[in-house]
């Protein structure tokens, strides 16, 4: 799905994976996150996705030009995880707001996993 936003210059259309992929690197960034997570359909349970498929562990939601963000994460172990929360949630908001002009009605951050780094 995408989002078409018009002004008296034309129109705009932002597809749901560019939100996706700004958000999924915006939270990448965040001190204490390992990862996007993402649901395996044959196990059903969540698993570590590579760089290259960050945008399988979000779910965006759009109405009317607001936008609701659903990451699902992998923290580190021994970090506090509202901070790393609250981190995310910021840096997303600011940038997907920054970049593509929607405004951002909510991130929630669902921590599907720890891991201890070596």
């Amino acid at each position: 799905m995408s989002i078409k936003i018009m002004n008296e210059n034309g129109s705009l259309i932002i597809d749901e994976q560019v939100i996706a992929t700004i958000a999924g690197v915006s939270a990448m960034e965040c001190y204490g996150i390992v990862g996007m997570a993402s649901k395996s359909a044959t196990e059903g349970f969540f698993e570590l996705v590579k760089k290259e498929q960050l945008t399988k562990g979000i779910k965006v939601n759009v109405k009317e030009n607001r936008v609701i963000l659903d990451l699902h994460v992998i923290v580190q172990f021994g970090v506090k995880v509202s901070v790393v929360a609250e981190n995310i949630i910021s840096k997303v908001k600011y940038n997907v707001e920054n970049f593509t002009g929607l405004e951002v009605e909510k991130v929630n951050i669902h921590v599907q996993g720890v891991r201890v780094q070596k």
